[in-house]
């Protein structure tokens, strides 16, 4: 992947009615190239918006690919990449770090009614999830408007998480902007960029209660 070569992480960091959004522009070789903010509610399902927001104020048609940390930020707040992919064009793919047997349990045992349908469907209609080793790391990624083929003969396997195709484009673009550990570096600059923003906004509000 050539170094400047450009993708936008997106990450949340949660208080306790209110998330921080970060948007960080991060090139391959580890430049930062910028940042923006947004909020969306703790339980509420405006995440999405809030990320269309911070795409179109971060203004970067440079921007080669969309990254997002999870997809369920914000205790829930679901997002929906599909709908990203189709308003940017931008190759989107979210990005875990854990292995799971997924969130439809939580759902049901967190939420009820309308809450419930909503978020199940939201989980329902995400791309699949696949595994992928970066740097003796595994992280799970959904992929959408990329290339991401399931690794040959894995279908069969035993795995519940079947392993992306190693050099497809999705898993390229993740190792491309992985130099080392396992989390993108759009990710990791976005997760700290949104703590600190989450923190500030905490300690400013505490100020003003004084």
């Amino acid at each position: 992947m050539k170094a400047g070569r450009r993708a936008l992480g997106v990450a949340f960091s949660d208080a306790e009615s209110v998330a921080t959004c970060a948007g960080a522009v991060v090139r391959a070789d580890r430049v930062v190239d910028g940042l923006a903010y947004g909020r969306c509610a703790v339980g509420g399902d405006d995440a999405t918006d809030t990320v269309r927001d911070l795409i179109e104020r971060i203004d970067r048609p440079d921007v080669s690919a969309l990254l997002l940390a999870g997809v369920a930020p914000a205790w829930f707040n679901f997002l929906d990449p599909e709908l990203l992919f189709e308003e940017t064009g931008l190759p989107t793919l979210s990005l875990s770090f854990e292995a799971s047997p997924g969130l439809e349990p939580a759902i049901r045992e967190q939420f009820d009614g309308d809450a419930r349908e909503w978020r199940l469907d939201a989980y329902r209609s995400l791309p699949p999830r696949r595994s992928l080793t970066v740097n003796d790391e595994q992280v799970f990624v959904r992929a959408i408007g990329v290339d991401a083929p399931v690794e040959d003969g894995a279908e069969s396997g035993d795995s519940p998480v079947p392993p992306l195709a190693p050099n497809c484009e999705a898993a390229r673009i993740v190792r491309g902007f992985t130099p080392e550990g396992g989390r993108p570096e759009p990710l990791r600059v976005a997760r700290l960029a949104a703590r600190a923003g989450r923190e500030l906004g905490d300690r400013l509000t505490t100020e003003r209660r004084r």
